[in-house]
């Protein structure tokens, strides 16, 4: 049987960022906090692919030209599965640039034969997981729906594999891909 690789396609944000999101995790009972290792920001989720798919995958990722471009930490909420918080994030702003990033990887990832990825694309960092025993959420939402900054350069992307296991998911950059402008 051959190994399956279970990819996918983040920023990972720079040390101060990371740190002022860690500063954030806690006041809720139950939630499981992030560890620094788990803090990104996903642009395309893969899934399970074969060695010679990830392969192309990280050639085809190589192949992207984009500028880099600043964003930055900004607000808070919540993911709900049937009617639950399911996960804490912060989101990101502006958005356009990592709407146009995003829309090149998965026009490069098409070029494979790869099923286009249909959700509607809200980019975040998740920086908890809840479940029905966690406490509620409203209050850090609401304390923390004005958090901004600190304003950091994407200057480039990354392809991660993901390891799951009884602890959780296990994040491992695979590949960089720096951006720049063409030329």
């Amino acid at each position: 049987m051959m190994p399956m690789y279970r990819l996918f396609v983040a920023i990972r944000p720079p040390r101060a960022a990371r740190e002022r999101l860690l500063a954030l995790m806690q006041g809720i009972r139950g939630a499981r906090w992030q560890d620094d290792t788990q803090l990104h920001l996903t642009l395309r989720f893969i899934g399970e692919v074969d060695r010679h798919c990830a392969e192309d995958i990280a050639a085809v990722l190589g192949q992207i030209r984009f500028p880099a471009f600043e964003i930055a930490v900004e607000g808070a909420d919540s993911f709900e599965k049937k009617g639950r918080p399911s996960a804490l994030w912060v989101g990101v702003a502006p958005r356009p640039p990592l709407q146009k990033l995003r829309n090149k990887i998965e026009s490069a990832l098409r070029t494979l034969g790869l099923e286009p990825d249909h959700r509607i694309f809200l980019p975040h960092i998740t920086i908890a997981r809840l479940n029905a025993s966690s406490g509620p959420v409203g209050g850090f939402i609401a304390d923390h729906a004005a958090l901004t900054g600190p304003v950091f350069t994407v200057a480039h992307f990354d392809l991660f594999e993901s390891t799951l296991s009884r602890a959780g998911a296990h994040y491992e950059i695979i590949a960089r891909y720096p951006l720049k402008a063409d030329g």
